[in-house]
């Protein structure tokens, strides 16, 4: 079912408006579609398990887990996903997976931190049942602790405890967790693409969940995608619920509860949350030992870092680049991704943990990240001020699927600001790599002051004979645009990338703000480039 008004319902707008990012969502807004992409689609059918959230027959959200051999989700076509696996008689949500219910079902990837959600109705379907989708969107990788899995064991044939309140163990588990799952829904009573239930991961440092002397859990909301589906949700509909899962063992703590929403956080336990969402609880399922999966932490793939060199490339980014500090060889990775980072900062409760796109060629032996100074960013402030040469940080593998399509066909790098990190990277590899495939790269800035990494970019497309060079700024610091045939005043639009005429086979790797990206891309796919040719990434403030 397409979307028949807007992709946000007055609650998201409301929290939007709240929150001062109207403008923002309603940029991005294009992003949430009435179907999968093929990306999602092959994305959600390689996962061993999906996250759901639906409401039982009082009509109280609960958050579960659905698990099974590879294969058992498939995708028949872009409006459907079909699920081969069904919960047992003790799931609170045991009964919700029937024809017409609404349903939410979060994908992730947790060793490579990827997610991807959709929304929709339930129909039966043989041994399973299959999702009608009403909304598709993708999730930025933001506090995603690692984790790989493997199958241990079998499920506990125990009855789940059952109770109206939280008792001390569980409440350690809540405390010491630094990952929990939340579902929440609302409805018109008019069959609107944006009813339903949403699915979503919450993530942070180990306590970042706190729970008060009433027993009322007090859960901080860090800065997001901005759509604000959740807390628009509870805005709507107060009822919540909430998954907390022991890794180890395979256990599932269930809560469904009402929620409440704290604008002011000044006296948040947390320094980084913008906003706190507090739960009363109403009921708990506790199931131990219920999944078949379970999950350690990729701590193997962690490195120490040294710092060995930092170069201002416009006014307001810094790269950093960075080498091993036991002098061993670092982890390979493909241009496009990004590198997880932790850094432990003064004055803040936990490790501040932050995804950076690789700027630098691969193979070269160190990582390169550019770093963009954000207002009030407590680690980009941190990275340009208080980091130096020398001094050490800690990192995971890269990883990321913003990466180059494989063949020799037309590249088209596309990027604004500090997006220009991962197709620079990608310039890299084309250039050393496949020097006669046809690549243009095409970078919009405000103005030479801003524009990062020019010279490097020049000189690498000046040394490539299939490679070409198009700037665009739009408020030039008095220099002479005319006299410069590679750079053009104005702002970048769809229309112009045509205007390459790079031709139909073309691949477009485009980043940079949400905004500048739905433009973009809307308005290629609306002039005939297939959906499939455009790839994206796109970042915001991430402090």
């Amino acid at each position: 079912m397409e979307q028949d008004s807007g992709p946000f319902h007055p609650g998201e707008i409301e929290a939007q408006r709240r929150a001062d990012v109207l403008k923002d969502a309603a940029a991005t807004g294009s992003f949430i579609r009435g179907h999968m992409p093929d990306q999602h689609r092959d994305f959600f059918t390689r996962l061993p398990f999906l996250v759901v959230a639906a409401g039982d027959a009082e009509g109280r959200p609960w958050v579960s887990i659905l698990e099974g051999p590879e294969g058992f989700v498939t995708s028949p076509d872009a409006h459907e996903l079909r699920v081969a696996s069904s919960l047992p008689p003790e799931d609170p949500l045991a009964a919700a997976l029937r024809t017409g219910r609404e349903i939410g079902i979060l994908g992730i990837e947790l060793a490579t931190r990827r997610r991807n959600r959709l929304n929709g109705t339930v129909r039966e379907a043989g041994d399973g049942f299959a999702i009608e989708v009403r909304q598709s969107f993708g999730n930025c990788p933001q506090y995603i602790r690692e984790r790989n899995w493997r199958w241990g064991g079998g499920t506990s044939a125990g009855p789940a405890t059952v109770s109206d309140r939280l008792n001390a163990e569980q409440q350690r588990r809540i405390m010491t967790a630094d990952t929990f799952f939340i579902g929440s829904g609302q409805s018109s009573g008019q069959g609107r693409a944006t009813d339903g239930f949403d699915a979503s991961h919450r993530g942070g440092e180990p306590g970042f969940v706190r729970i008060a002397e009433d027993g009322w859990l007090n859960i901080p909301d860090y800065a997001g995608n901005k759509y604000f589906n959740t807390i628009g949700n509870l805005l709507r509909n107060p009822k919540v619920g909430l998954l907390f899962v022991d890794f180890r063992t395979g256990g599932m703590l269930h809560l469904t509860g009402r929620a409440t929403i704290e604008w002011d956080v000044t006296n948040a336990h947390d320094p980084l949350a913008q906003r706190m969402i507090v739960v009363e609880v109403d009921k708990v399922v506790d199931r131990p030992a219920a999944l078949s999966l379970r999950w350690e932490e990729n701590e193997t793939g962690r490195v120490r870092l040294k710092v060995v060199d930092k170069v201002r490339q416009s006014g307001g980014i810094m790269s950093v680049e960075l080498a091993d500090a036991d002098g061993g060889d670092l982890a390979p990775f493909r241009a496009g991704e990004h590198l997880p980072i932790s850094l432990t900062i003064p004055g803040q409760a936990g490790r501040v943990r932050r995804n950076y796109s690789l700027s630098g060629p691969p193979g070269a032996g160190t990582y390169r990240l550019a770093i963009k100074r954000e207002g009030r960013g407590v680690a980009s402030s941190f990275l340009h001020d208080v980091v130096g040469v020398g001094d050490t940080i800690e990192a995971g593998r890269p990883s990321g699927d913003f990466v180059l399509p494989e063949g020799d066909g037309p590249v088209v790098l596309v990027s604004a600001g500090v997006g220009i990190t991962p197709v620079l990277s990608m310039l890299h590899a084309l250039v050393a790599e496949q020097p006669a495939r046809p690549v243009w790269f095409v970078h919009a800035a405000r103005n030479s002051g801003e524009h990062a990494f020019a010279e490097e970019v020049e000189r690498l497309v000046g040394n490539a004979s299939q490679a070409r060079l198009r700037v665009f700024y739009t408020a030039p610091l008095g220099e002479n645009v005319a006299s410069r045939p590679v750079v053009a005043r104005g702002r970048l639009t769809a229309a112009d990338l045509l205007d390459l005429e790079a031709g139909p086979e073309a691949q477009y790797m485009l980043c940079g703000p949400a905004g500048f990206l739905s433009d973009l891309q809307s308005g290629l796919v609306a002039s005939g480039v297939p959906a499939g040719n455009v790839h994206y990434e796109t970042f915001g403030p991430t402090g």
